[in-house]
């Protein structure tokens, strides 16, 4: 069967990397790498001295083009910043030659001011990007950019003056609008011109935009000069240099980054009061049953809805008041006092489906970049995502936050986590202390507000991929351990638990909770908890005090009478996070102080293959001497976890996606491991979610997956068929092709699944969410077809290549839970009936 299968579906060719691999495995292309070992192993160097030796200069190579292409988006930064700068200084010569003359638009003191020190800055770039150019086109690992570096920052006085005229600067371009409309248009619609890349290509932005340029620069310098450290080896002549620039751009940002950002967050009102902004973001409204994307604006003493209107013909952007209420008419609603709210959400496949879309175009573009193709075909393939991840933010979010006026007009937000939905209550509840008296704005009032959010907004951009820096971390895949180990600070003893948040495609996903510690102000939970991380930036902790009253429970809104009593945050840098050992923090919050401590596993390091380990225990040995030995056709200890989990985690909210307890995980594992009797108790006294956890742990750890290596890339390359005849012939003929303890036991796994699934009401989690928390775990490639690194000590994040074979092994397993039967031939129908009973 086997040998039939292979023939019909031969392996594909696959070029990786300028490497090709013929369907006979073999090699075209010769690495430097392999030539090198191949020289070095008739050298007399011993094995481990030879490995340690060849290892070496491999990562130095490594991160030395690594530093290049740190090199390169500098560059690419630097123009776009030069072009900016450029397109502020092009009105000012005419502005100072007609200021000369009888008809004057501005006068010299009001140019000066405008323009204060702009020229400067456009000198000092322009000579670092002409140093620079040159040094990276004609680049070696030994080539020193140090100096560079260290005499721009040694220039950074020029932008201490800038940022200290800046609120002046702009409230005289404004003055001067106001009282002259050809500088109104003028300052309104400055054409920026594009790369070097995109010669015919220009924007327009106005004045107040480019203005904020400068400051933005500055504070981002830190930023670029870390990065470009961390690709340096700490033997280089640049690094004691790069070292110098860093630390003093990180003093001189220090002493102005509390100055720069309230002078862009305050405008006067008609009385002579200081409106002031205190939060902005965009976030999805949910009117007469659609989702509409909407900038929300929390002002001092109302919060403004409004929508950005589309550009047309090159005008500056603008927004469209939709609503606004005043802080001491707006009260928040709960599901008990308003009708239920039906919510749209669209199928998980089609999230998924989106998912697929933007991990292929990032890899799209990431080609095309290498390759140095034309502008036009990547400006296409960015649209393209930026269209696809906008989707995604509009139809992902399905948590509501009802607001409403005293006239008892509703309103409703949706949000992605409980912590932003907090987060928005919080500061509104807070600012809401200090508004006493209602009011009502004019239309010319509101108009004059509406426009003033485009030069108060703290949030410019959606987090798209286009809005980017190309160097920015595209977070971090694969496994995070955490472990809640105690809180501190509490003033009254409480009944307190944790809950855990990490983002996945800029979406916040709940992934973890503590269990219950009753009635102390000192918790000492010290549990660890294993969460999946895909392509997440952040880690999110949340302190609940639990309210045992079901009667007041809020369903509706998915939000119970738990209180809040905290939340935190903290980035997950993948520096400091590379190491194998246990980082250690504190994360604070609202007074309280909750110990944590984290430990990172890179996804191609969780699933690299480890050798058959004690033959007769049960985790890390193989299916078949695993049933072999217990005379079944189905391991025990699958059939164990099934059977407790149908029996009470069939209604638990999100079964097999919730980590379970590590400790409680790892005691199972043990217990099963030794044969202990007493397994069976130690399952009924624990939480579900842990015995979930032990599942999927055995099923990760296997020498070899349940879809075998040998038939993987067949289901890989079974799934992407486009006609569904066909598909459906080569998945069941493939599915029956495995070897029988292998089937048996998948068959046995996708009935439970299906009837999870069949609770989705209560539980959540639907056939797609099953296949996503599984399809990894049960379908792998091969190691020697892998993209596992051969150095541990390797950047840790991944591209968007192993997301698309990520949600390829997931469309398998939901090929597979879709059908509602799997036909079995006459042969094969005696072997799937057995016996639980070992």
């Amino acid at each position: 069967m086997n040998k039939t299968l292979i023939s019909t579906f031969p392996l594909l060719k696959v070029s990786v990397a300028g490497i090709t691999l013929s369907p006979g495995g073999v090699l075209h292309l010769i690495s430097v790498g392999e030539i090198r070992r191949n020289v070095c192993s008739e050298s007399n160097l011993t094995s481990p001295q030879l490995k340690n030796s060849i290892q070496a200069e491999l990562d130095l190579e490594k991160g030395l083009e690594m530093r290049k292409r740190v090199l390169s988006g500098i560059l690419a930064s630097e123009e776009t910043y030069l072009s900016h700068l450029e397109a502020l200084l092009l009105p000012m010569k005419p502005l100072k030659a007609a200021a000369t003359t009888s008809q004057p638009v501005l006068t010299v003191q009001q140019i000066e001011t405008i323009f204060f020190k702009v020229p400067e800055l456009y000198e000092i770039h322009k000579e670092f990007y002409d140093s620079l150019l040159p040094r990276v086109q004609q680049w070696s690992h030994h080539q020193r950019v140090g100096d560079l570096f260290q005499k721009q920052a040694s220039q950074l006085g020029v932008y201490r003056a800038f940022v200290d005229n800046y609120k002046l600067a702009v409230e005289t371009a404004e003055k001067c609008c106001q009282a002259n409309t050809q500088f109104a248009e003028i300052s309104e619609s400055l054409k920026v011109r594009s790369t070097k890349e995109c010669k015919d290509l220009t924007a327009k932005y106005s004045l107040e935009t480019l203005l904020y340029k400068p400051v933005d620069r500055v504070t981002r310098s830190t930023l670029v000069l870390h990065d470009l450290l961390k690709h340096t080896p700490s033997s280089h002549p640049d690094y004691p240099l790069l070292q110098d620039a860093l630390r003093i751009s990180q003093n001189f940002l220090s002493s102005i980054n509390e100055e720069s950002t309230p002078r862009r967050q305050s405008m006067t009102v008609k009385k002579g009061e200081n409106r002031q902004l205190l939060k902005d973001s965009f976030m999805v409204e949910l009117v007469e049953g659609a989702r509409k994307l909407r900038h929300v604006f929390l002002f001092t003493d109302l919060l403004l809805c409004a929508k950005l209107k589309k550009q047309i013909g090159g005008k500056s952007q603008q927004y469209d008041s939709k609503w606004y209420i005043p802080l001491s008419d707006l009260n928040f609603q709960t599901a008990e006092e308003s009708e239920p709210l039906p919510i749209p959400q669209a199928p998980d496949e089609e999230l998924d489906a989106i998912k697929i879309k933007i991990s292929s175009l990032r890899s799209e573009i990431q080609r095309e970049r290498r390759a140095n193709k034309g502008s036009k075909v990547m400006e296409r393939l960015k649209k393209k995502l930026s269209e696809q991840e906008s989707l995604l933010l509009l139809n992902s979010p399905n948590m509501p936050l009802r607001v409403h006026n005293r006239n008892g007009k509703s309103y409703v937000f949706l949000i992605s986590s409980d912590y932003e939905r907090a987060e928005w209550k919080e500061v509104i509840r807070e600012q809401q202390k200090k508004c006493f008296k209602t009011f009502s704005l004019t239309s010319m009032e509101l108009q004059m507000l509406t426009n003033s959010c485009l030069k108060l907004q703290t949030v410019h951009q959606l987090p798209l991929t286009v809005n980017k820096d190309e160097d920015e971390s595209t977070g971090l895949y694969g496994f995070l351990n955490v472990i809640v180990h105690s809180a501190s600070g509490l003033k009254q003893s409480l009944n307190l638990y944790c809950t855990l948040e990490v983002d996945s495609f800029s979406i916040f996903v709940n992934k973890a909770k503590t269990r219950v510690y009753r009635y102390t102000t000192e918790p000492k939970w010290n549990e660890e908890f294993e969460i999946e991380l895909e392509g997440s930036q952040t880690l999110r902790l949340l302190c609940y005090e639990k309210s045992y009253n079901k009667a007041k429970m809020n369903k509706e809104d998915g939000e119970s009478t738990d209180r809040i009593m905290g939340k935190g945050q903290i980035a997950l840098d993948p520096q400091m996070l590379q190491g194998k050992d246990w980082q250690r923090t504190v994360i604070p919050m609202n007074g309280i102080e909750v110990k944590i401590s984290m430990k990172f596993t890179s996804r191609e390091f969780s699933l690299k293959r480890m050798p058959p380990r004690k033959p007769m225990g049960v985790f890390g040995v193989n299916i078949s001497t695993v049933t072999k030995r217990e005379h079944s056709k189905v391991p025990y200890i699958v059939r164990q976890c099934l059977e407790e989990i149908e029996r009470r985690g069939m209604e638990e909210v999100g079964i097999y996606r919730v980590s379970g307890v590590a400790t409680d995980i790892q005691a199972l594992k043990t217990a099963f491991d030794t044969n202990n009797k007493d397994v069976s108790v130690m399952m009924s006294e624990m939480d579900v979610n842990a015995i979930a956890g032990t599942l999927k742990l055995y099923f990760r750890e296997l020498p070899e997956p349940l879809f075998t290596d040998e038939l993987y890339p067949n289901f890989a390359g079974g799934i992407a068929l486009s006609d569904s005849v066909a598909k459906e012939s080569c998945m069941l003929n493939l599915l029956l092709s495995l070897p029988e303890p292998n089937l048996v036991t998948f068959l046995f796994l996708l009935d439970h699944l299906k009837r999870i699934a069949e609770k989705e009401s209560v539980n959540k989690m639907s056939l797609h969410n099953l296949a996503t928390v599984f399809g990894p775990t049960l379908l792998r490639p091969a190691e020697k077809d892998s993209k596992i690194p051969t150095n541990p000590t390797q950047p840790i994040t991944m591209g968007d290549s192993w997301s698309l074979e990520v949600m390829s092994q997931v469309q398998v397993l939901l090929y597979f839970l879709q059908l509602e039967t799997i036909p079995t031939p006459d042969s094969k129908r005696q072997s799937i009936l057995f016996s639980t009973e070992v």
